[in-house]
């Protein structure tokens, strides 16, 4: 069993005159020697049924019970977004009895269920502030623990110890590095409508912070002013953007746990800096500019040294993704008449055209395993998102018209894609969908949002 111990104090961090409440990380892990990996499910090609069913609340105070509920809807959640294994539904675990503790489970229920694993867990309060939490992942038919875990640490944000579960879970089951403790930020103007009158009715747009699965949004910008556009650092620890807050756009970065800002592309008010990225190693930043009077890609180091431009066409040449080995960026490019996306090298060699459609925007370079680019494609009225495999050059489609459908970004697992639409209500909301076009979900409902960026 892995024992981990979690500080999840306050940790005050300022991000554009706002403070925020992010997790340290895990401060250690201890395995026991001699620990028997056993990996559940031995029928080729058919998942494996897990269930996991409410924890064990060993102190009955009201919020250890609460708790022990969130744990494992959470965590059930998690597992089925991977689509690794097959969830058994909760609404069925009524019928079986109640664990009498972790490890004296009714195994002969679950095995009628046709379950394979079974995830048992306990919760106790150890102070007023802090939590335990033990977890085990049994095979139900041979009774064999596979997996344990220890986490202790602060009850502040319960749902914090079920991401790190399920990541757990995944890498030691299926050698899957899971999105759970990942991060998405986006634009929203869910808060404007109390600060309109105070910008003379101009767009009042910020970033903001969320699990991967839309919980615990938090706003991280209160400029009163536009920004869009944000971009995780490869370490997680900045994100740039593109911010209306000085009177014209420029690209700002937030050193998150430094709590300060930075101007990398910081020219004059007569230069335009829009939508940056940084490269894999974080060390760089590609954005488009109007410098030069015209419309193209730079690359500059994060500490604004190094400034060099990387296009040189009238055309507009725009939205810049970095290649997984940083060796190349693709981008959008209306040389040939309309918007279509293009590759270049990252020493400005090599360029050539990637699309043939009629209008394609927001390129986004997958992560590894993967080699392959999203895009917004325009097939009617709206856009729809579409990856070609750079390896075959092969065009898929993961959406179909239903409203209009853009700015794609990937899951640092490379498995999933986040994207605004207008489906449904015809506002703008942030969806999340396997690569492969199955497992839509929707990731937000209030206000407008829109152009997500997913944490690595």
């Amino acid at each position: 069993m892995t024992r981990i111990s979690r500080d999840m104090g306050t940790m005050g961090v300022v991000i554009v005159l706002v403070s925020m409440l992010i997790p340290t990380g895990f401060a250690r892990e201890l395995r026991q020697r001699g620990e028997v990996s056993l990996i559940i499910g031995d029928r080729i090609g058919t998942q494996p049924s897990f269930a996991v069913p409410d924890c064990l609340p060993l102190t009955r105070d009201a919020r250890t019970i609460a708790a022990a509920s969130t744990i494992a809807q959470v965590l059930w959640a998690d597992l089925d977004f991977e689509r690794e294994f097959r969830l058994i539904p909760r609404d069925v675990y009524r019928t079986i009895p109640t664990a009498r503790s972790l490890i004296d489970l009714p195994f002969d229920r679950w095995q009628e269920l046709g379950t394979d694993g079974v995830i048992s867990c306990t919760v106790a309060a150890v102070s007023d502030s802090q939590v335990e939490i033990t977890a085990r992942l049994f095979a139900v038919r041979s009774l064999e623990s596979a997996f344990g875990v220890v986490y202790t640490g602060s009850n502040r944000n319960i749902r914090v110890y079920a991401h790190q579960l399920s990541d757990e879970i995944h890498r030691h089951q299926r050698g899957l590095e899971g999105v759970a403790r990942s991060r998405l930020a986006f634009v929203s103007d869910r808060d404007s409508e109390s600060i309109l009158g105070l910008v003379e009715n101009r767009p009042v747009k910020e970033i903001y912070l969320a699990d991967y699965d839309g919980a615990n949004a938090r706003r991280v910008t209160v400029n009163r002013k536009l920004n869009t556009n944000p971009a995780w650092s490869p370490d997680g620890r900045s994100i740039g953007y593109t911010s209306w807050e000085t009177g014209f756009p420029d690209v700002v970065v937030s050193h998150l746990f430094e709590g300060h800002m930075s101007h990398p592309a910081a020219g004059n008010s007569r230069e335009q800096n829009f939508l940056p990225a940084f490269s894999p190693d974080g060390r760089r930043l590609a954005f488009n500019s109007s410098r030069e009077n015209n419309n193209d890609v730079y690359v500059v180091n994060v500490d604004g040294s190094g400034l060099r431009r990387l296009t040189n066409n009238p055309a507009i040449d725009t939205s810049p993704t970095w290649s997984p080995n940083g060796q190349q960026i693709a981008f959008t490019s209306d040389r040939t008449g309309t918007p279509q996306i293009y590759v270049i090298g990252a020493d400005g060699t090599g360029l050539r055209r990637l699309t043939y459609e009629t209008y394609c925007d927001r390129p986004t370079w997958s992560p590894p395993p993967f080699n392959e680019i999203a895009y917004s494609s325009r097939t009617g009225p709206g856009h729809d998102i579409k990856v070609l495999d750079l390896a075959t050059n092969e065009v898929r489609q993961l959406t179909f018209g239903l409203g209009s459908n853009e700015s794609p970004a990937y899951s640092p697992n490379g498995r999933h894609v986040a994207f605004m639409s207008t489906r449904g209500s015809g506002l703008k909301q942030i969806y999340t969908i396997g690569r492969d076009g199955n497992g839509l979900r929707r990731i937000t409902s209030s206000g407008n949002n829109e152009m997500p960026s997913w944490s690595h």
